[in-house]
């Protein structure tokens, strides 16, 4: 078969099959465009720790500017395409499309990203505290900063759930599995995360979408936050627990379940299998 006959059968399985992301604006986001704003958003967070930058005290509002002017340009269409996207899923008309007032609805929630840096990077200055006080090998706040996943997939989340909570469609999910693939640690952008959290190792740590965590809390590799069911009819149902202020959860525990809760203060043992809910002050290991 010659090559014509083989881009023939390629342009018949795009018929038959489907799967094809256009570039017009009612088509799907495109990841890579998605991960390229995900890279200006954290040097926003921390200028010149992610990514090589010629930054110096002169030139700091310049190339912050830089990047906010990328982030308004790209992240506004991409969420339009999500909105569009939604909208065209749910049989609407041409007509519907075009009052559907996507391309607005998309910049108001940018500008009011790029409002919340500020208080994002409150909370990630917490996040890194409880890291380094939490980690006697780290040596310095900078050096969590710069090397440890856990900080990474805290910071993409912490972004991706801003826009999550501002009914933004898809464009979180591509954030967190973005992070998900550099680090090993998948944390929903649905799930809501208190103050000073810490991720020590991470590899193997799942937070589903109805997790809600409290302040102060620690987990270890191979966490669990999950479902004790995954039925399709429970998908607007909180089916994931709640760990309240001051926990900490030992490598390889299990936590299930919409309706466990894990009481302030209380320690989780490593290997666990936790379905119900445990007092505040408690500490659960293996027999």
């Amino acid at each position: 078969m010659n090559i014509d006959g083989l881009i023939n059968n390629i342009m018949e399985s795009y018929e038959q099959h489907g799967g094809i992301n256009r570039s017009g604006a009612e088509n799907f986001p495109n990841r890579q465009n998605v991960v390229s704003v995900l890279q200006d958003l954290q040097s926003l967070i921390f200028p010149g720790f992610k990514y090589e930058e010629n930054i110096e005290t002169g030139n700091l509002r310049y190339v912050t500017g830089l990047h906010v002017n990328r982030i308004i340009s790209i992240l506004t269409r991409e969420i339009q395409k999500a909105l569009l996207f939604t909208v065209a899923e749910k049989n609407a008309t041409v007509q519907d499309i075009q009052n559907s007032h996507c391309y607005k609805l998309a910049e108001k929630v940018v500008f009011a990203l790029i409002q919340e840096i500020p208080e994002i990077r409150r909370k990630i200055q917490l996040d890194v505290k409880a890291a380094y006080l939490g980690d006697p090998a780290a040596h310095s706040p900078e050096e969590v900063i710069l090397s440890y996943p856990g900080l990474e997939a805290i910071v993409v989340h912490r972004l991706a759930h801003f826009l999550f909570i501002n009914g933004v469609p898809v464009i979180p999910r591509i954030m967190s599995e973005h992070v998900h693939g550099k680090t090993g640690i998948d944390i929903h952008p649905g799930a809501t995360i208190g103050e000073s959290f810490c991720i020590d190792h991470g590899t193997g740590i799942v937070i589903g979408e109805t997790t809600v965590i409290g302040n102060n809390v620690k987990i270890y590799q191979g966490v669990t936050l999950g479902a004790l069911s995954v039925k399709k009819d429970l998908q607007d149902k909180k089916r994931h627990p709640t760990v309240e202020d001051d926990v900490t959860i030992y490598a390889g525990a299990t936590i299930l379940g919409g309706e466990t809760v894990i009481g302030k203060g209380s320690t989780i043992g490593g290997n666990t299998w936790v379905t119900k809910s445990v007092p505040a002050g408690t500490v659960l290991t293996i027999k």
